[in-house]
């Protein structure tokens, strides 16, 4: 059984924490405007009063290559994001991926205590004991503790750098990973 590798969007594939105008080489700019994105910013929009104002676009950041890229790894892919099943519609196509399975998160959204990321035991229960390696930019030590002790089998979170995105080294780093894992 192949290892599964859970996908983040933002930060891994939509560098958003680059300086805001210098997009990364080999990213294209794309304007976003998913039912999810937009009913959440028309109720804040709708709670500081301004009810009627339009709702702009989410700018997303993505290197087509990256799709191929990840594709060509031996894994199962998975989105691990909070677009979830969006990530099919809207981003997918952008990256030259088919759709993917997607993790539906807890709602509300678990709230592990000692630093632990919100997505992490929703992970773990998802993986059900499955090889699995992680990239997310909000990944800490506390995640990686938390994994070893509640996962029954081989896991890698990798956090990616929000500032850069996906590196040659990341997916070094993933490709050396999966192979131990045969």
């Amino acid at each position: 059984m192949r290892p599964v590798l859970l996908v983040d969007v933002d930060g891994p594939l939509n560098p958003y924490a680059a300086k805001p105008h210098r997009r990364p080489d080999g990213y294209r700019t794309h304007r976003l405007l998913t039912p999810q994105w937009e009913a959440a910013e028309r109720q804040r929009l709708t709670e500081w009063g301004m009810p009627n104002r339009p709702v702009k676009p989410l700018r997303v950041w993505l290197n087509p290559d990256h799709g191929p890229a990840l594709a060509e790894l031996p894994y199962d892919l998975v989105w691990a994001t909070t677009w979830e099943e969006e990530a099919n519609d809207f981003l997918a196509p952008l990256l030259r991926l088919p759709a993917l399975p997607f993790i539906a998160w807890s709602d509300p959204r678990p709230r592990p205590e000692g630093g632990v990321f919100w997505k992490t035991p929703d992970i773990v229960t998802w993986a059900q004991g499955r090889p699995f390696a992680w990239i997310d930019d909000q990944i800490t030590d506390a995640d990686g503790a938390w994994v070893r002790t509640h996962h029954n089998g081989p896991a890698l979170l990798h956090r990616v750098d929000p500032r850069t995105g996906l590196t040659a080294a990341d997916f070094a780093t993933l490709a050396d990973w999966a192979a131990g894992q045969r």
